[in-house]
């Protein structure tokens, strides 16, 4: 989509930011939201729209040493520095800290939270360059995260070495209904069966709403185009989570499966896949961000009678009727899978409609 749609509070703070880091020294904003929600656009009309100065750096899951390579090439392009040739990630931080004291710049640094992985010691490392520079360095740091509850541990928990280094915290959610019904009223797709169907394919999330735009525009029917061999939506929930979970993703998509076919207390989901997952619907919950939890009005505030649902319409849509028909899409048999949907999606909405007007809800402010 060309336009850009809310997060004007966002934006300007952090322009605000990038413009007065010459009197204020050394900033670090940090920004976290799922996947597809939005970052990368947001830093883009925040930064880029503006010709400010900045680098963006992607944590990707591979060795440091391949990572220094990548991060090095960038900063002898962008800025024409020359014989720059750092041994580590500590190496390249250090130098744009320095290099700051003398040019004000913006420096993203994105999937932050994936340096666990790649070398968890540069956390530390980041603690004690960030403290001796910060006074005299013109960076803006963002550092972004996908992953809400480890980037919350790295900047607010207590025994971190990033615990409350950051100046502002920002959560990026998925799009408001309001702007939904704005997306479709400007692309001539409004009415409220649309509305209800555009929640339950995107769930606000601004990627697919790009997509949904795009299917409609070509197509009358949105599922013709939605579960297609060259619809991308076929393989996002595998592709938006895979390596998230890891070895143990078989696991946490039978789990989610079992959810999204309306097996939504542990006894059941237990049953359903006879298996135990205790552990794993936690940290579904705690971890990932994918699933939330409740207790029905009529259990006691200590009762183990809980309820687990799918937090994003998407994932849920995906995992009830794309990723339960597995085969179908292995066979490329789409015609099946929109027959599939066709039979159930009347009654399927209607559960997911009390999502929309929860969403709703909350939006007006008015409870």
């Amino acid at each position: 989509m060309k336009k850009f749609y809310n997060r004007q509070k966002e934006l300007k703070a952090l322009q605000i930011v990038s413009e007065q880091i010459v009197e204020t020294k050394g900033q670090l904003s940090v920004m976290v939201g799922r996947r597809r929600v939005g970052k990368t656009r947001l830093l883009n009309e925040a930064f880029h729209k503006k010709n400010m100065k900045f680098l963006y750096l992607f944590i990707s899951r591979k060795s440091e040493s391949s990572l220094v390579a990548e991060f090095s090439d960038i900063i002898n392009i962008e800025l024409g520095v020359k014989f720059f040739q750092p041994q580590s990630l500590r190496d390249i931080i250090e130098f744009l800290l320095d290099y700051t004291k003398q040019k004000p710049l913006t420096i993203i640094i994105d999937e932050f939270q994936d340096i666990e992985i790649v070398n968890p010691a540069l956390f530390s490392d980041i603690q004690n360059l960030w403290d001796t520079y910060k006074r005299d360095s013109m960076m803006h740091l963002v550092c972004c995260g996908s992953l809400y509850s480890m980037m919350t541990k790295i900047f607010k928990g207590k025994d971190e070495p990033l615990f409350n280094r950051d100046d502002r915290f920002f959560k990026i959610q998925p799009l408001q209904p309001s702007y939904l019904a704005e997306i479709m009223i400007d692309h001539d797709q409004f009415d409220a069966e649309n509305m209800l169907q555009w929640w339950c394919l995107s769930g606000g999330i601004p990627k697919y709403l790009e997509w949904l735009t795009r299917f409609s525009a070509d197509n009358e029917d949105l599922f013709t185009a939605v579960i297609s061999n060259s619809s991308p939506l076929i393989k996002e929930g595998t592709h938006r989570l895979v390596e998230d979970f890891g070895s143990e993703h078989r696991t946490y998509f039978d789990i989610l499966g079992a959810i999204s076919k309306g097996n939504t207390s542990r006894a059941r989901i237990e049953n359903f896949l006879g298996m135990s997952v205790g552990v794993h619907l936690e940290k579904l919950d705690e971890i990932f961000d994918i699933i939330t939890k409740k207790r029905p009005i009529s259990s006691k505030e200590n009762s183990r009678d809980i309820r687990y649902s799918i937090a994003d319409p998407f994932l849920n849509f995906w995992f009830r009727f794309i990723h339960a028909n597995k085969s179908a899409v292995e066979m490329e048999n789409y015609e099946y899978i929109r027959r599939y949907i066709e039979r159930d999606f009347a009654v399927y909405s209607g559960l997911e409609l009390e999502s929309l007007f929860v969403a709703i809800l909350v939006e007006s402010k008015q409870f």
